[in-house]
């Protein structure tokens, strides 16, 4: 709630301190004392636009400052501490500032911050009601949320099932929409991967093949050189001719020739032991020679034609999915995988669309059952605030809540319009378009009534929401700003003393007139200057016995209220 506003030099106020308590405190003042720069200093502070002329003459710039007290987990404390400010305690400071060049300037807790700032937060703070179309009902959508607080727990158990439903259906259908635009290109992804893994496995490649079939091949397109070579050299090493000396007999015998002589000479052993060496290194290279040639007859098995043939499959496959036969095992590992993902993506979509009618069937039935507790709460709230519109004199006029069907959206099928209908038997119009400025503050009064049962309001303002009336219905305006403020806080600018009378704090706008200047402050009233305000409102004459006797009596009217 507003705990003060401070003002200095706007219009006529050339300084003023307003304290602000629970409840509902009215603001009067005779006419031009300035209660509508008290309205604009709010204004001010919510965000409004900023106008010089309203700087008071012969100064340099109007300033505002006001303090709320708000829970510590409001969101617009939040917002405020987001946005660089600071609140300690759930207390919010708002500053605006507005010089005689137009220039103006906001801060929110302590920091400099657009002015559209304030009024985003003037949508939390501060409900205003007056003689223009500031309705806090004007939208559909605004509407449709004060009948929900109103319809209850039951509708907002059943708005959050709808709305998880419908969350569910949303992206169960977003994610089908999804697979479906890319149902093309997909059936040609299966295509090219399906074509690559039957090519690479129709050949079977192994790593590492081509490289040994180049030299299967090498060996093959030379083979009886080769065999004539491998002959040749292991006679020439160990040949079983008995004419024919070879190279390991030759060795051997030049061992034993040292061996007889060696004991004579020392270094000759060693020569012995490398001659021995040496034989037996021989006889492994003859055995491998015998072993080649029999490798090279196996190999003999094989046509050079079926190896060039193998090594042409090997190359097509990485001319294709190469350039190396392992970027060819890579790739086959790879649309393997992929096709994997893509075969489980059928079964994705059949199950993303089963559960897409799953959750629209729901979506359907909470659907109908919310629309079903808006028409039950739409009768209700109607008839409850067309009977608060028979005691703020509009007797006739009758308030309809239309509940209509409308596109699905994440609060249901429902689009929700309150609408006046002025007298038995008028066609019901839109509530602002229907009513005139006084009648406009009435009815949203009677709905403000009507809804502070249902919710936690914030601070609401009227201004001359009395316009128009008088007599006992003045006092039934009195009756319902009280009965309001009882779980809300209630400012009223009002000019009757039938409304004045039920308030639990009075302000009053002074306005002192001189020869060169004109100045108004704001004073909170006691019991007895209340009696002498009520009687100036009643009569003109603050002094009069019979208006301030009539004065008493309102004020005890209002204080049994």
């Amino acid at each position: 709630m507003i705990e003060e506003i401070s003002i200095r030099d706007l219009g006529v106020i050339r300084e003023a301190n307003l304290d602000f308590g629970r409840g509902l405190t009215v603001l009067t003042g005779e006419t031009g004392a300035g209660k509508t720069m008290v309205l604009t200093a709010l204004g001010l502070l919510l965000g409004e636009r900023a106008d010089s002329s309203a700087v008071r003459q012969g100064q340099e710039q109007a300033s505002v400052e006001g303090r709320w007290l708000l829970p510590s987990n409001a969101s617009v404390l939040e917002r405020v501490v987001d946005a660089g400010g600071l609140c300690e305690h759930g207390e919010l400071l708002l500053n605006r500032s507005v010089s005689v060049e137009g220039r103006s300037r906001a801060a929110a807790g302590g920091r400099s911050v657009p002015a559209g700032l304030l009024a985003e937060l003037a949508e939390h703070l501060v409900v205003i009601h007056g003689q223009s179309d500031q309705l806090r009902l004007r939208s559909s959508s605004a509407q449709r949320q004060a009948l929900d607080i109103y319809a209850g727990e039951a509708l907002a158990e059943a708005m959050g099932e709808f709305q998880a439903h419908h969350l569910a259906w949303r992206k169960a259908t977003a994610e089908l929409a999804e697979i479906t635009a890319a149902q093309n290109n997909r059936v040609a992804e299966l295509v090219e991967l399906r074509e690559a893994v039957e090519a690479i496995d129709e050949v079977l490649p192994v790593e590492g093949e081509e490289v040994a079939l180049a030299e299967q091949a090498e060996r093959l397109t030379h083979a009886e050189d080769i065999r004539l070579a491998v002959v040749a050299a292991h006679e020439a090493l160990l040949t079983e001719s008995f004419d024919s000396a070879d190279a390991i007999s030759r060795v051997g015998e030049a061992r034993k020739f040292l061996e007889h002589v060696s004991s004579h000479d020392l270094q000759l052993e060693q020569q012995v032991t490398r001659l021995r060496q040496l034989g037996f290194e021989l006889n492994d290279v003859a055995a491998s020679l015998n072993g080649y040639l029999a490798g090279l007859d196996a190999d003999s098995a094989l046509s050079l034609e079926s190896v060039q043939e193998r090594r042409a499959k090997l190359g097509s496959l990485m001319r294709r999915f190469g350039p190396t036969l392992s970027d060819v095992l890579e790739h086959r590992e790879q649309a393997g995988r992929r096709l994997a993902q893509l075969d489980n993506s059928e079964q994705t979509l059949d199950a993303l669309t089963a559960v897409a009618a799953k959750e629209h069937a729901r979506v359907l039935e909470y659907g109908e059952t919310l629309s079903a507790l808006r028409r039950e709460a739409a009768a209700s709230l109607s008839a409850r605030i067309t009977e608060e519109l028979a005691g703020l004199a509009m007797g006739g006029a009758s308030l309809v809540i239309d509940v209509s069907t409308t596109e699905l959206s994440n609060t249901g099928f429902d689009q929700i319009a309150f609408l006046l209908r002025a007298y038995p038997g008028a066609e019901p119009r839109p509530v602002s378009k229907s009513a005139s400025g006084g009648e406009l503050s009435r009815i949203m009064l009677a709905i403000e009534v009507v809804l502070a049962s249902s919710e936690q309001a914030p601070t609401f303002i009227f201004d001359e929401v009395d316009a128009g009336v008088g007599g006992a219905a003045a006092i039934e305006v009195g009756k319902r700003l009280k009965q309001l403020a009882k779980n809300a806080q209630v400012i009223v600018v009002t000019h009757l003393a039938q409304v004045a009378a039920f308030a639990d704090h009075h302000l009053r706008v002074n306005k002192t007139v001189g020869e060169e200047f004109t100045v108004s402050d704001v004073s909170s009233l006691t019991i007895e200057q209340r009696v002498e305000e009520l009687a100036r409102m009643l009569s003109g004459l603050a002094d009069s016995g019979a208006a301030q006797s009539h004065a008493r009596e309102l004020l005890q009217l209002g204080a049994s209220a």
